[in-house]
């Protein structure tokens, strides 16, 4: 048996659910399937009084301990998130009583995570500035915005800078709790965990949180109309000659006022877009054939196995290899 290990994830009304269970799960079924030298962690929920608190879904947690009771009692300190939905859009729920005891207790843990927009609780305890961080898509502008001195990327599951810790949208919260779990004890105590939860793949943290297709903000309209039946196109014909040269001359419109329109739309360039679009295409093949890579190069249009190597390295800090290796 190892040392107690002390999880502490903090809750507030409105909380979300999963983010407090999710990790919760993790750690219960780690212990659970560890064997003779299973990692003891103790899971513990903290709320500001103690009391229960409802959570977004309307399902009640009982919380354990006070959030004064819990600084001297953490290894890991959680802290879960929840968001406001609004008809003009998605706001992150700010707890002030939380931030405060983060803010002041925080220092306390070894390891320190957000779950989803629990990152703009941390941002507001001062505890990611000057560090790289993500948390869900939708509130990660409001993340940059708010404090400009967090490197703010929208894109991967989680991401760990030194002993601070941040997942991406709700379910990504059992990805960063498996990686702390093999981070912690190995990577085959975290096989097995994610196994025994008939979790379908352990996904590592540089995995983007959402695909080409729905990575399109702004208004409509004709132009837009345009440009996402432009998209469509692209991702119909990935071997084609897609230069913006010939996407252009596709619209009718000069190279300049097509890159201009694009981005407009998009928030990325045509290349850019064209390379995710490829590279989504790549990550399909790899995940649902056995296709050899110089195959998946061409079929999704990268062309070379060196090319394919250079867009998994730059987009994904893995090799298409490995990639194949963890989610087929």
């Amino acid at each position: 048996m190892l040392p107690p290990h002390r999880v502490v994830i903090t809750a507030f009304p409105g909380v979300e659910l999963l983010d407090v269970t999710g990790p919760a799960e993790v750690f219960s079924v780690a212990t659970r399937v560890g064997g003779s030298r299973r990692p003891d962690y103790t899971v513990r929920i903290a709320t500001a009084d103690g009391g229960p608190v409802t959570t977004s879904s309307g399902v009640r947690l009982i919380a354990d301990l006070k959030l004064h009771e819990a600084r001297d009692r953490m290894d890991t300190l959680l802290v879960s998130g929840a968001v406001d939905v609004r008809s003009d859009g998605v706001e992150p729920v700010l707890d002030e009583e939380v931030t405060a005891w983060v803010r002041d207790a925080a220092p306390g843990a070894a390891r320190v995570g957000s779950i989803c927009a629990g990152a703009h609780l941390l941002a507001a305890a001062g505890l990611l500035d000057g560090l790289s961080a993500t948390t869900h898509w939708l509130t990660a502008p409001r993340l940059a915005a708010a404090h400009p001195r967090v490197t703010v990327d929208p894109d991967p599951i989680f991401i760990r800078a030194g002993r601070v810790w941040t997942c991406a949208g709700i379910t990504s919260g059992l990805d960063m709790a498996l990686a702390m779990v093999a981070e912690d004890h190995g990577p085959e105590l975290a096989l097995a965990t994610a196994r025994m939860m008939v979790m379908y793949v352990k996904r590592p943290g540089g995995q983007s949180q959402f695909s080409v297709p729905l990575a399109v903000p702004g208004d409509a309209g004709d132009t837009g109309d345009r440009i996402d039946e432009l998209r469509m196109w692209i991702g119909e014909h990935l071997t084609g000659d897609l230069s913006a040269e010939a996407l252009a001359a596709r619209l009718h419109l000069s190279v300049r006022h097509f890159n201009r329109l694009f981005r407009r739309r998009t928030q990325t360039t045509p290349a850019a877009y064209v390379e995710a679009a490829r590279l989504e295409a790549a990550r399909r093949l790899l995940q649902e054939s056995d296709r050899p890579l110089a195959e998946v190069a061409a079929a999704s249009g990268l062309g070379s196995v060196e090319s394919l190597h250079r867009a998994f390295r730059r987009r994904l800090g893995t090799t298409p290899a490995e990639y194949r290796r963890r989610f087929r």
